[in-house]
């Protein structure tokens, strides 16, 4: 079986008490700086690298089994530190897991699992080639599905954030597809008093999945 590498201290850590196997670690004790970089692939290995099993991906249609789920969505986001960055905050406020697109996105790579702090190993994520096509299972399937859009005419405060959720954010720079945001039940928007436009798509991701945890617990 192909193998691949992780490095930095919290993936390294979280890789071992997670899902795959970890075949062999280097450390700073008995590899030089340099060759961990070279191992890594990255300068940013924080005296640590690891030799792992490929990411398990998840099943796709498994993730809104729960008939109180919530998923995050990610249409083609690219950059794999803001795919850690969400998954990192999706396994902290409890989500079920997350869907990614096989073309055109960022995957789970050693990047993105530093990033996410190690939280890729705990959180569920399946990659699908058609996400309009998941949408519409996730509706099927009794689920509420919201878009992330800031010229929404409707706010995510006013939202029922009960049952099935999915939370839709789409690519950094062009935001959701017509066809994803088409397939959507709703677009809400994030309100903003600043000058800046958006939000960036991880920050977005820790407003709206945060607002559907909180929810949450207040219905307890």
């Amino acid at each position: 079986m192909a193998t691949e590498r992780i490095y930095g201290r919290n993936p390294v850590r979280e890789a071992q008490r997670g899902r795959r196997r970890v075949h062999r670690v280097w450390t700073g004790e008995d590899t030089g700086t340099d060759e961990l970089s070279r191992l890594a692939g990255s300068p940013d290995h924080q005296g640590i690298v690891a030799e792992v099993d490929p990411y398990p991906y998840a099943d796709p249609g498994v993730l809104l089994a729960a008939e109180d789920a919530f998923v995050v969505a990610l249409d083609q986001v690219q950059d794999p530190r803001n795919l850690g960055a969400i998954c990192r905050t999706a396994e902290a406020a409890g989500a079920a897991g997350a869907v990614i697109c096989e073309r055109r996105a960022a995957a789970v790579t050693a990047a993105a699992c530093k990033a996410s702090a190690g939280a890729v190993e705990h959180l569920p994520i399946a990659r699908v080639r058609n996400l309009t096509d998941w949408i519409a299972g996730a509706k099927d399937a009794g689920a509420w599905v919201y878009g992330a859009d800031g010229t929404a005419a409707t706010s995510y405060r006013t939202l029922d954030l009960g049952g099935r959720v999915v939370i839709v954010l789409g690519s950094e720079g062009d935001g959701l597809r017509p066809r994803v945001a088409g397939a959507c039940d709703e677009l809400v928007r994030i309100p903003s008093v600043g000058r800046v436009g958006s939000l960036n798509v991880s920050a977005a991701a820790a407003v709206l999945l945060f607002a559907v945890a909180e929810a949450r617990s207040e219905a307890v």
